[in-house]
């Protein structure tokens, strides 16, 4: 991160992480870690997409993906590098880069979080802390995250070819 002073986290990005702390302790307490629970887990993933209230699979990925755009023009703007890669590879800055990134999610997480609440009271007629937690970090975090670093990739070589279109007309004066 080139900024002098990291991020802290918000509200509601505090909000999340403690919300993400109980949802996995109580999904642990109530239903176990068991290969059961995992079938489950992947079988009602599977089910949702068809099911009631599906249209927050796209939804929270849209969201995401417009914080996304905001944050990749943005990196694109001051030169960062691309920031999925220097999330993956430069320990410094991990901490400082996820941090922004759930201030940046925040909102949608908790907003996903609280569609698939309802989801599940509805059509599954149960709570399953932890699904819960997972469908609202994959439908925001997630895309948010990959998003984040194509877009400020594109806006980069935008802003490459802008500036060389501009060389180009100097040059034939």
């Amino acid at each position: 991160m080139t900024d002098a002073h990291p991020q802290e986290l918000g509200l509601l990005a505090k909000l999340v992480v403690g919300l993400a702390i109980v949802l996995i302790v109580a999904g642990v307490l109530w239903h176990g870690v068991t290969v059961e629970t995992f079938q489950r887990f992947w079988h009602d993933l599977v089910e949702r997409t068809d099911a009631p209230m599906r249209f927050r699979f796209i939804l929270q990925p849209l969201m995401a993906a417009i914080a996304a755009v905001h944050d990749g023009r943005e990196d694109a703007r001051i030169g960062r590098s691309p920031f999925f890669v220097t999330l993956l590879s430069n320990p410094q800055e991990r901490i400082g880069l996820l941090r922004e990134a759930l201030n940046a999610t925040a909102r949608i997480i908790l907003l996903g979080f609280v569609m698939d609440v309802i989801y599940q009271a509805f059509v599954l007629k149960t709570f399953y802390p932890n699904e819960a937690l997972a469908i609202a970090l994959l439908l925001a975090f997630v895309p948010y995250l990959i998003i984040r670093g194509l877009v400020m990739r594109v806006a980069r070589s935008r802003m490459r070819g802008q500036s060389g279109e501009g060389a180009d007309m100097n040059h034939q004066r």
